[in-house]
């Protein structure tokens, strides 16, 4: 099975504050509404190949057009992905563009053979998740996911928010299955 093409799904936004950050994308490009919103915890971490302490983020799904769009505010002071990239200034920043990987091992191994490094690796739902270190390609991190229900429900719940009330400016939790 061929790894390539890789097709991204996702673009991601670090931002100092998740409400503010989430109302000001509202006022300017009238994305809403907003899904998740809750803490979470990305468990069992390995940062650049070392056991890490969990990552602690917020975040939140919107659908624009045929994008997804991520908004985090990262709420942990441990080594990762994230607070790589979070800017000295405070302002917000592309941080990672995602893709579902059919095979995860081999996508994120194809990476590391380009010469791009994962930079954090932790479980959800079972399974592992990485971003590799893009940078020196275009600026921002991969985010690799192998297929998951999970996340694919998470996508298609922000698409049909989207489609049901464009432009609603509030942020709902994920729904209970999620």
């Amino acid at each position: 099975m061929s790894i390539l093409p890789v097709t991204l799904v996702q673009m991601a936004f670090l931002v100092p504050q998740l409400e503010e950050g989430c109302a000001a994308l509202n006022r300017a490009y009238g994305w809403g509404p907003f899904l998740g919103g809750t803490e979470g915890v990305l468990a069992d971490h390995t940062y650049r190949g070392q056991p890490a302490d969990p990552i602690r983020i917020r975040g939140i799904f919107v659908q624009t057009g045929d994008i997804n769009v991520e908004v985090i505010e990262v709420v942990s002071d441990a080594p990762s992905a994230f607070h790589e990239m979070l800017r000295a200034d405070g302002l917000p920043v592309l941080h990672h563009c995602a893709t579902f990987a059919a095979d995860y091992e081999g996508t994120r191994d194809h990476f590391i053979a380009q010469g791009y490094p994962v930079v954090s690796e932790f479980g959800f739902a079972g399974r592992q998740i990485c971003y590799v270190d893009t940078r020196p390609l275009l600026g921002y991190m991969t985010e690799i996911y192998p297929e998951l229900p999970i996340i694919r429900a998470m996508y298609a719940e922000a698409r049909d928010a989207a489609t049901a009330r464009p432009g609603a400016a509030d942020i709902t939790p994920f729904a209970a299955h999620h």
